[in-house]
């Protein structure tokens, strides 16, 4: 996959994407994923939509020609993200209403963004690698 995947959960983000912010020129697309934890017991996310657009989100950033760097935001379990004052649901930057939701970063602020009902079309999240 060109570029590259980093992880950060809500205890460690802020320094990783501090990270992503220092490097973000490196890269033609930096890319921010707030997705569900895996459930212990399956090994799966607990959240359906984040299952159907995780395999759609990687296939096309692995795809991509272009240096991408993946920031992977995990919001927490079940009950951590319900909570009305979650962190990335109350940050005025972020201000998250779903999971599965990806942002594009650039100059400080979101240049693009699907939520989680279409984090999984794929003519979308092109658009969004691409910038337009």
């Amino acid at each position: 996959m060109p570029g590259k995947i980093i992880d950060a959960t809500i205890s460690n983000f802020d320094e990783v994407f501090a990270e992503l912010k220092a490097e973000s020129a490196k890269y033609k697309a930096n890319l921010i994923l707030f997705l569900a934890d895996k459930d212990p017991s399956t090994s799966l996310s607990w959240c359906p939509d984040c299952v159907r657009a995780e395999p759609v989100i990687y296939r096309k950033v692995g795809a991509s020609a272009d240096d991408v760097v993946l920031l992977r935001a995990y919001v927490g379990d079940r009950p951590t993200w319900r909570n009305p004052q979650h962190p990335w649901r109350t940050d005025q930057t972020f201000q998250l209403k779903g999971v599965p939701t990806l942002v594009r970063w650039e100059n400080e602020s979101i240049t693009g963004r699907l939520e989680d009902h279409e984090a999984h079309i794929e003519d979308k999240i092109d658009t969004l690698i691409a910038g337009n």
